[in-house]
């Protein structure tokens, strides 16, 4: 069973900084993508960031130059660390996994992290 724990959400000034940790109960090396989604309220989730087994990296518009993603593949933790944020950043952020074959073929999302970030 894959579990997906996130930690390091909270709130901050706007301009500040917060570092997202997800740690995955299996290899990530199992899984094609992980990344970061968000879903602010009365808004859609939304991707925010994702970081391919290759190492491979995609970003939303609105976060590019100011996120940065990246996985340590011996402690199976994926990081998002977020620097100058502004209030519009604000929303649950949820790490996501993603499998296209074998047995951990699926999504899988962690339980979601709050980031607040006040003007």
């Amino acid at each position: 069973q894959v579990q997906l724990v996130e930690s390091g959400g909270g709130l901050v000034q706007a301009g500040g900084s917060l570092r997202l940790s997800c740690a995955a109960s299996v290899s990530i090396f199992r899984f094609n993508s992980v990344g970061w989604y968000r879903q602010a309220p009365g808004k859609q989730r939304e991707l925010v960031a994702a970081i391919t087994s290759s190492g491979f990296t995609n970003y939303a518009h609105s976060v590019k130059g100011r996120f940065t993603i990246s996985r340590d593949n011996v402690q199976n933790t994926v990081f998002l660390q977020m620097n100058s944020l502004n209030p519009e950043d604000t929303a649950v952020y949820y790490c996501n996994a993603e499998g296209v074959s074998g047995l951990y073929r699926g999504t899988y999302w962690g339980q979601g992290t709050q980031v607040t970030v006040s003007s």
